[in-house]
């Protein structure tokens, strides 16, 4: 008992000096402020503007910034669907795969655009080394570096400053944090044991005589960069379940701090830009509070077990089905609530076989999307939860609501509640209408209350741009791949704009002088009022949701 929840302790220990540190260096690269970088990198990004004919000195505005996304990855989406259809007669393809149906390329192409990665298919037998590398792996890194250009244009517009270039951001995003760390990274794995080779599959003779065909691939470059950009999906169909993919603890413990890093250092990202630590300290804090009493509710369900199998056993056993034995109960209950956390969705257990504790942390996790959320839209999402406790508080108080001098007005709010209730028209609405028809579309493996969790799961972690689910769930079907899909582009899209209206609203508002009646943010008072709005929106919205699944599951036992 006291090992895993030791091995859970020293993990969460050695991320707090980590994102201290990376957060800093993040906001030195997007102030402009020369790092060690700058030798090797400023040539070849002056040459990444040349050739785009990027005007690299000027500042877009809202409009513009949201045009650029869309348009730059409506463009890689387009290449990466036909890159899927074109599969069998591009080269890197040992097995000489045939291309997926229509329906299941175009899922995942919106899929890993949108850094969600959800996938309804088996890495090593659907997509040859090619689209793996140049499909996939290209989108790990362009939808990480949007999401993370996105949440810095919002930190700029919170903070009073021009929301800067799309493209700048973006091709600074990948050549200062994501490249240099995923070249290291990928390196470790390697020396770990996860194998980078374009060799096709080997054949082998097991003990009993019998040949197996052991998949095996560039795994190392894709495994790093799927912890670190968030993006989740797995080169083989078990994910980091898989021993080529996260061979040990080691491994795991890497690949875990790789997961967390990015958007837990954004909030001292933005403390230096805000020129406020204090208040990045506080809110670091409370979503750490959020962080640890979600993991211990999961843990703790794991390690007391499966009450139906300890009845049978006669005493106490943790909840091993559906783990790896090199990770156990502690490992994976660390991993399902950072990577549901983090809006990653790479998975080294099956969360299907996680007790109702488990599930319903990975689930309320999805809901909030700001413990620690998703690659910089997350923390953009905690800020959001931050200007309506400014509003809300305001009026209770009676004080002007303002958020950095800057007065909260109905734009904002209605900006912010575009935001906030995007996500759950996204979950609740196609879980419905599939529910509606468990026959003939849900695919639920479970009946009962865990299959109600399965469905609402799989449209959360979509709309979540988590990529993560109760894999019992029969998802493999046209229905899922396209109604996914529109949840999908909903959950991406739709508050990325939002957002960048609202910091570009914010960016222009002139500072008022700080008075008596102004409402100071980087109070402990305020953040707890903060972490009280946060569970109330959450628990308002989802609780019925909640009831229904994972809690009503935890009464049958």
């Amino acid at each position: 008992m006291w090992q895993g929840f030791f091995q859970i302790t020293l993990t969460i220990l050695i991320l707090v000096p980590i994102v201290h540190f990376l957060g800093r260096y993040m906001a030195r690269v997007f102030l402009g402020e020369k790092t060690f970088l700058d030798p090797i990198m400023v040539p070849v990004e002056r040459t990444i503007y040349a050739l785009g004919d990027v005007r690299y000195k000027d500042d877009m505005t809202g409009w513009q910034y949201a045009r650029s996304v869309l348009f730059s990855n409506l463009v890689m989406g387009i290449l990466v669907y036909l890159i899927f259809l074109l599969q069998l007669i591009l080269p890197l393809n040992p097995t000489s795969l045939n291309a997926p149906s229509w329906d299941l390329a175009l899922h995942t192409a919106i899929s890993f655009l949108t850094n969600t990665d959800q996938q309804h298919y088996s890495g090593e037998t659907t997509f040859s080394y090619f689209s793996q590398i140049a499909a996939l792996g290209f989108l790990m890194f362009t939808s990480s570096a949007t999401g993370l250009a996105v949440g810095i244009a919002f930190i700029r517009g919170l903070t009073g400053r021009p929301l800067g270039n799309f493209y700048v951001d973006l091709t600074l995003s990948i050549t200062r944090i994501l490249l240099p760390l995923s070249i290291v990274g990928g390196l470790i794995l390697i020396f770990l044991g996860v194998p980078e080779t374009l060799a096709g599959p080997e054949t082998v003779t097991t003990l009993e005589g019998a040949k197996q065909v052991i998949a095996r691939g560039p795994v190392a470059h894709f495994e790093f960069i799927k912890q670190l950009g968030e993006n989740g999906g797995g080169f083989f169909g078990i994910n980091s379940a898989h021993p080529f993919e996260n061979p040990n603890s080691a491994s795991n413990l890497i690949e875990t701090l790789a997961m967390v890093c990015i958007p837990a250092a954004l909030i001292f990202t933005y403390a230096i830009f805000a020129n406020n630590l204090k208040q990045g300290w506080l809110l670091f804090g409370m979503v750490f509070i959020f962080y640890v009493v979600l993991i211990a509710i999961a843990a703790v369900g794991e390690f007391q077990g499966n009450p139906l199998v300890n009845n049978i056993l006669g005493e106490q056993q943790p909840n091993l089905e559906g783990k790896e034995v090199r990770f156990g109960w502690a490992q994976t209950a660390l991993w399902a609530i950072t990577t549901t956390g983090t809006m990653c969705g790479a998975v080294n257990g099956m969360h299907d076989s996680l007790m109702p504790p488990g599930g319903f942390s990975t689930l309320f996790n999805m809901f909030l999307q700001m413990v620690w959320g998703g690659q910089g839209t997350g923390t953009a999402y905690l800020f959001v939860y931050l200007i309506l406790s400014v509003f809300v508080t305001g009026l209770m108080v009676g004080r002007t609501p303002e958020f950095f001098g800057r007065k909260v007005e109905k734009r904002e709010i209605v900006l912010a509640s575009v935001i906030l209730l995007v996500h759950p028209i996204a979950v609740l609405i196609p879980s419905a209408i599939t529910l509606g028809f468990p026959e003939t579309l849900a695919g639920i493996t479970n009946p009962g209350f865990h299959g109600i969790s399965q469905v609402v799961y799989e449209y959360t972690s979509a709309a979540a741009n988590n990529g993560s689910g109760f894999e019992g769930l029969g998802d493999g079907t046209m229905w899922w791949n396209l109604s996914t899909s529109i949840s999908l582009l909903a959950g991406r899209y739709l508050p990325i704009i939002a957002l960048l209206l609202l910091a570009d609203s914010m960016a222009h508002k002139q500072p008022v002088p700080e008075t008596t009646g102004t409402l100071r943010t980087d109070t402990v008072l305020f953040t707890g009022v903060t972490a009280g709005v946060i569970l109330i929106l959450g628990a308002l919205t989802f609780f019925p949701v909640l009831a229904l699944g994972p809690i009503a599951e935890a009464f049958q036992f």
